[in-house]
């Protein structure tokens, strides 16, 4: 049986940036940019884009 090819590791789709942050990820940068603050939810986040 062949593998499926969405499983299968490519050359450069494995460098590709990624769009969705995780939630330690989020409150770092929020925190970072001054709209949360230690004590806060950390449920129900606003929405971040990754930085640059």
């Amino acid at each position: 049986m062949s593998q499926h090819p969405s499983f299968k590791v490519g050359g450069a789709s494995s460098t590709k940036k990624r769009n969705v942050l995780k939630r330690f990820e989020r409150v770092a940068l929020l925190n970072k940019r001054g709209q949360w603050k230690s004590g806060d939810r950390v449920q129900g986040l606003r929405k971040t884009l990754p930085e640059e």
